[in-house]
């Protein structure tokens, strides 16, 4: 049904989901569309598909996938059984897609990024490209506070020396041997703009403008954001402890500057009583300390999670492995229908 390095290439685009009941009938539509118009081109194979990918969804997400898949053909799930997260859950449809495809692109389903830029995709493919990401030049639609806060994110991630890609979320295309080598990263804490960069391989850059969101409301709010940023730096840096163990030194010299002046005005004869200037320095090493040792134990406890080795997600039922007979893995677990 498909044939790796052929002339069209199956491809399989993998839609994570999570409460999206209100625009799914939309994507389905929009992304029918675009596979029709490159089937047609010869550029895909007619085999190709649509995955969604439920993240344990509270809504209808999973009933409107399944009666989808019954009226499309080229309409796949995967629904995980319960909300892993949205990375776990496009690592979970990258990986079910790998088995059946040459080339796998992933992208929302909130239709912000321009579902017609995937015939762009499909060309950097069919040039020899393993990693094609998707860069938003326009966001603005996104409101100045969001558009702000990712600029600083990405500036941030730069600064703190993680190779990743400015403007780009999630929006990509991998080809299989990609996916494969992508698949050997066993990360707990999972952060796939800056996994996806380490792959390697020859890679491209397709830029689009972001769209308004059609229906519904972000799932990331503030401190979603923050969080995700937050993982994405302890994940790809030790910077953080050195920037710690920097500012250590650099109080030590300060306290050592300190000593010697006190020393030098009690020789002169010149003691006077510096109770504020104690409280305000215990205070502030206090403080340090106190920062540092959190910073610390954020690392130990992503050491802890790694050495635990959980599964990063559970699959209750996955029509790919129900249409095509292939055997689930290990790690997985599947609930037949």
């Amino acid at each position: 049904m498909y044939t790796f390095g052929g002339e069209t290439p199956f491809l399989a685009v993998v839609v994570p989901c999570y409460n999206e009941e209100a625009v799914l009938h939309e994507t389905t539509r929009r992304l029918a569309a675009v596979l029709d118009r490159l089937v047609q081109e010869r550029l895909i194979a007619p085999e190709s598909i649509i995955l969604y990918v439920d993240d344990g969804s509270k809504d209808e997400t999973w009933e409107l996938i399944d009666e989808l898949s019954r009226s499309h053909t080229f309409v796949r799930g995967l629904k995980l059984s319960r909300n892993s997260g949205h990375q776990n859950a496009l690592l979970a449809g990258l990986t079910a897609a790998r088995e059946c495809s040459d080339c796998v692109i992933s992208i929302d389903a909130d239709l912000q990024d321009d579902v017609t830029a995937i015939r762009s995709f499909i060309y950097k493919f069919h040039e020899g490209y393993d990693v094609v990401y998707g860069v938003r030049q326009n966001r603005s639609t996104d409101s100045i506070f969001k558009r702000n806060t990712a600029l600083a994110f990405y500036r941030f991630m730069k600064l703190m020396g993680v190779n990743i890609i400015y403007n780009h979320a999630d929006y990509r295309l991998l080809s299989h041997r990609a996916l494969t080598a992508l698949s050997d990263y066993k990360e707990v804490n999972l952060f796939l703009r800056g996994i996806v960069p380490l792959v390697g391989f020859k890679s491209a850059i397709v830029r689009y403008d972001r769209h308004e969101r059609y229906a519904g409301k972000s799932k990331y709010n503030l401190r979603k954001m923050l969080s995700f940023a937050f993982q994405g730096i302890t994940s790809f840096s030790v910077t953080p402890i050195r920037m710690v163990t920097a500012a250590g030194f650099v109080i030590f010299i300060l306290s050592f500057l300190a000593a010697l002046y006190s020393l030098t005005v009690h020789l002169w004869g010149r003691t006077t009583s510096g109770w504020t200037s104690l409280i305000l320095s215990i205070w502030f090493l206090g403080g340090v300390q106190l920062m540092s040792l959190g910073l610390l134990g954020e690392y130990i406890g992503k050491i802890y999670l790694e050495v635990k080795s959980r599964p990063l997600y559970n699959i209750e039922v996955n029509q790919l492995l129900e249409d095509r007979g292939v055997q689930a893995d290990n790690n997985q677990k599947l609930i037949s229908r």
